[in-house]
């Protein structure tokens, strides 16, 4: 029997396609990675590899269930589904891969240090980077840096989980579980239709987990600022903040105490706080609620450093600013590629610096000059001057990326549509416009021109391979270089060879002037860090000598030819 037009008219809804595409795209985000875990479970724990595999059915039967559920309750049972599968291959990676980076072992140390009642800060433990898999931050001084470098709330987290075991495996066990528990409060806080985003985001495409198991202190950082974000300019609507409220004003607090990262998004949210507030509710209401929320936040910050402010004051203000003054060598995806890859230098790198902070002042500007427009784009634009940094990597972007989706959904254009913007009185009309488009003209010219002068600065060292020692025909022990100082001030270089992207170890001299005085020119023999460098084979690779000095900070490149090392140098 067939049913009629009225059955049809009262049959349920069901749920949005765009629903269902989404469940699927976080679903499908679950593979990346996936097949890696299996393989390494499989030689040596079948009890994950089984886990693993039940993943993979999961993964299927929710694809074929998200295309073919009638009801949007169906669905958001699925959307779970995703979830808890998202959270076993998450626990698997790291049952598997818990050693982490030096951020871990680092992190971890400082928690050991914190137990024995010894200093956190400004106390090197060089030990830590002979393990495998621990790389090494080198300085434009020279050196490594040894030291850790982060707010303390990290270590104070690692400490109940030292029993763990050696290495970095407490603090990966605390970023992992961060990352898992900001996933679950971000999907928890979502709307129902877009939860399965806050899974992909946050534990699918393996990109996130990963910096988990490295023990990334940002990871911490992130999960605190999840509930700040979501609905964030409803924070102190009508003038009251209520435990809600007070409560996400201590998690931005906490946040901050984790990693540097969130300081500077941190006053884009305040500001855009402010504005919306004082459109709802004039000047002062508006100035208090942010003052409430700042109090709450700052308070929270320092008692999570109060021991450490007490017992070590000195250290722990240049510990907490040590990612910002640390002077660690270029490195990213960022502007600084033209000097590192296309110009072979510059002779201005500071200049990368300066205009990395005077591109984050200018948008934070903009963003209160056009908070209307710009609103949503709180959680975006801090990262952008980072583009300008000496360090630009990739994970300065992308560890915040879930920020960026709890703000698209949650506060988008129409929250800011009263909110404040400041406005100059006269002139009025086209004459205002064009105050307002000369206002953006002098907040983004000077870092354009910043980095325009580090970019078009010249390498002040001129380098030659004259002689090379090798240890056999694909390792080099000791290269002899010609070196001339082409500008006008005395510079004091440190030497390193690269096959690659990244930076390696610095090479010792041996013999020759540690300081170059200007316009002179000297010979200098290097010897290999561990007494041998490999050469990379094939006739693509290439050997680039990079020549770094401190004050002031340059860079200076030389393309090393196979030539040049068929040049024997005799021994002695």
């Amino acid at each position: 029997m067939s049913a009629g037009p009225g059955d049809r008219a009262r049959a349920p809804e069901g749920p949005a396609q765009w629903h269902r595409v989404l469940t699927l795209l976080a679903d499908v985000s679950l593979f990346i990675g996936t097949r890696s875990v299996w393989t390494q479970a499989a030689t040596h724990q079948p009890v994950l590899a089984g886990a693993v595999s039940a993943c993979y059915a999961s993964i299927l039967i929710t694809g074929v269930l998200a295309l073919t559920v009638r009801r949007t309750r169906s669905l958001a049972r699925l959307d779970l589904v995703v979830l808890a599968t998202a959270i076993v291959l998450a626990l698997c990676a790291w049952a598997l891969n818990h050693g982490g980076g030096d951020e871990a072992v680092l992190t971890t140390q400082a928690a050991r240090e914190l137990v024995a009642g010894h200093t956190v800060y400004d106390h090197p433990w060089p030990w830590l980077f002979h393990a495998k898999g621990v790389a090494l931050t080198p300085t434009m001084a020279g050196g490594y840096d040894f030291t850790y470098g982060y707010p303390p709330l990290a270590p104070l987290l690692t400490v109940p989980l030292l029993w763990l075991g050696r290495g970095g495996t407490p603090a990966t066990a605390v970023a992992t579980g961060a990352l898992i528990a900001g996933t679950v409060t971000l999907w928890r806080l979502l709307p129902m239709p877009w939860r399965s985003a806050a899974t992909a985001v946050c534990l699918g495409f393996s990109f996130l987990p990963l910096y988990a198991r490295q023990g990334y202190p940002a990871i911490t950082g992130l999960a605190l600022l999840l509930p700040v974000v979501v609905r964030w300019p409803r924070l102190g609507a009508r003038g009251r903040l209520g435990a809600a409220g007070i409560a996400r004003a201590a998690c931005l607090g906490a946040a901050c105490a984790a990693q540097q990262l969130p300081w500077f998004v941190a006053p884009f949210l305040l500001a855009g706080i402010y504005a919306v507030r004082r459109g709802e509710l004039g000047a002062r209401p508006a100035a208090r609620v942010v003052l409430r929320v700042t109090g709450i936040a700052a308070l929270t910050w320092l008692l999570i450093n109060a021991y450490l402010v007490a017992s070590e004051p000195g250290p722990w203000l240049e510990g907490v600013a040590l990612p910002l003054t640390q002077g660690a060598v270029l490195h990213g995806q960022g502007l600084v590629d033209i000097s590192l890859y296309f110009t072979h230098g510059s002779d201005r790198l500071d200049w990368y610096s300066h205009a990395s902070a005077l591109l984050a002042a200018a948008l934070l500007a903009l963003f209160v000059l056009f908070v209307r427009r710009l609103g949503p784009a709180a959680t975006v634009l801090p990262w952008c001057a980072f583009y300008l940094a000496t360090r630009s990597q990739d994970g300065y972007y992308l560890m915040m990326t879930p920020l960026w989706l709890a703000a698209a959904v949650t506060a988008p254009l129409p929250e800011f549509a009263h909110a404040w913007q400041p406005r100059p009185r006269s002139p009025a009309g086209p004459r205002r416009r064009a105050a307002l488009f000369a206002a953006v003209a002098a907040l983004v010219t000077p870092p354009l021109a910043g980095v325009v002068l580090a970019a078009t600065g010249t390498p002040p060292l001129r380098m030659a391979v004259t002689a090379a020692r090798h240890t056999s025909a694909r390792s080099l022990s000791r290269l002899t270089l010609r070196v001339s100082n082409t500008g006008g001030v005395a510079l004091t270089p440190h030497y390193m060879v690269t096959s690659g992207q990244g930076m390696s170890r610095y090479w010792a001299r041996v013999r020759g002037p540690a300081t170059l005085p200007a316009h002179t020119t000297a010979t200098v023999v290097l010897r290999a860090p561990g007494g041998r460098f490999a050469v990379p084979a094939g006739r693509s690779a290439r050997l680039r000598l990079r020549a770094f000095t401190a004050d002031p900070q340059t860079l200076s490149t030389w393309e090393v030819r196979r030539a040049d090392l068929d040049v024997r140098q005799p021994p002695g």
